[in-house]
């Protein structure tokens, strides 16, 4: 969740209104209409499985719904730059703890996450499951709806890596269940989707520039993979000062090309 757009963000901005430029912009139709696609997918799955995790929650079953808790949120992590585009429906789904202003109404998936990892219970949850769905819900209807841009598409991949550099990166988004690494998973598939769905028009523009992302994407992912143990992602906390150095570089390294497909609305 962000609140602001982050230092890379404007940068990107500030360039894109300096570059003036005669020629037609390039036709993004298509590639508009594969993200939405994408989005909506993505939304449809997190309603799926929200709705199981909240059943879970219903009967119980403490040890499923923690399993099933960071699976659940990459969908919105994935498709975040939609999610935000929808006014105070991603803080109501997303916002954490510290996010909170006096007099703020806490919902959504973290207060679930302090009762299921720091009570180890499911006694409370019942308290916000119901409006969970309801907001997940409305989401996904929004999303069918959404007008995507360019600039939504630009903007959100680059803004996806700053999230991931400023708060997953410092353990701070999931601060009681500490399963960041699903949602720093989450935040780089959605930008490396953008990515992949501009490539064939990048790759005219400036193939050195494909070819460094492609490599970028892949040295972040090869770490990510590495802090999976049978299939799953090791809590932020059992990561060494080394680890996460080395990821945070990573992210580093890939913010900076990243921001450079702006080129494409020129």
């Amino acid at each position: 969740m962000r609140f602001k757009k982050t230092s890379i963000a404007l940068t990107l901005l500030a360039s894109l209104t300096m570059t003036g430029t005669t020629q037609a912009a390039p036709n993004l139709d298509s590639e508009l209409q594969e993200y939405k696609e994408f989005a909506i997918d993505k939304i449809d799955g997190l309603v799926t499985q929200t709705q199981e995790f909240v059943n879970y929650l219903a009967a119980g079953k403490i040890e499923e719904a923690k399993a099933l808790y960071p699976i659940v949120r990459m969908n919105f992590e994935t498709a975040e730059p939609i999610a935000e585009s929808f006014g105070d429906l991603d803080p109501r789904i997303d916002a954490r703890k510290a996010d909170l202003e006096p007099g703020d109404v806490w919902t959504g998936f973290h207060p679930i996450e302090e009762i299921l990892w720091v009570h180890n219970t499911t006694d409370g949850t019942e308290k916000f499951t119901t409006q969970l769905m309801s907001d997940v819900k409305e989401l996904r209807a929004k999303v069918a709806t959404v007008e995507v841009t360019p600039d939504l598409m630009v903007l959100g991949a680059v803004d996806l890596l700053n999230e991931v550099s400023t708060s997953k990166i410092t353990g701070e988004e999931e601060i009681f269940s500490h399963t960041d690494l699903y949602d720093f998973q989450g935040n780089i598939d959605g930008a490396e989707k953008i990515f992949t769905i501009f490539r064939d028009k990048l790759d005219t523009l400036n193939s050195d520039l494909v070819k460094t992302l492609d490599v970028r994407f892949s040295e972040v992912n090869q770490l990510l993979a590495a802090q999976k143990v049978n299939g799953k992602f090791k809590y932020y906390t059992e990561l060494t000062d080394q680890e996460v150095a080395g990821l945070a570089e990573a992210v580093n390294k890939l913010g900076e090309p990243l921001g450079q497909m702006g080129i494409i609305l020129e």
